[in-house]
């Protein structure tokens, strides 16, 4: 099963967008512990990117411990959560608010109401489970 996956012209680099895509089908359930996930090349096909995007995305999957990658068998979602390295997740967060941050200024938005409007949203993704 290959997930939806939308790439977008937004600055992003492709192999970013497979992964956090991959990683939200994951924490949202759609893609269960044991799972075998589509193989590389059928992810780099069915988008029409390169087979060495598709595996830069995979490969950083299993970095951060959400699939194990099974050489000549296939890729599969963890069976428990990767640990939490709590510096690198800082740094990843830290990162993430400057690209919010450049990117709305960019489109000529106040970052502020962008930070209000994903507060919102938060509260509203905590009230659906």
């Amino acid at each position: 099963m290959i997930p939806i996956i939308h790439l977008e012209n937004n600055g992003v680099p492709i192999y970013v967008q497979i992964r956090d895509q991959f990683l939200r089908a994951i924490g949202a359930g759609a893609l269960r512990p044991g799972e075998q996930l589509p193989t590389m090349r059928q992810v780099a096909v069915a988008l029409k990117v390169d087979l060495n995007t598709a595996r830069h995305a995979f490969d950083e999957l299993e970095e951060l411990g959400a699939v194990v990658i099974v050489r000549a068998r296939g890729t599969y979602v963890s069976d428990r959560p990767p640990p939490v390295d709590t510096e690198r997740q800082a740094r990843k967060v830290a990162g993430l608010a400057q690209q919010v941050i450049a990117m709305a200024i960019a489109a000529g938005l106040d970052p502020a109401d962008v930070a209000r409007q994903t507060t919102q949203m938060v509260k509203l993704q905590g009230t659906k489970k």
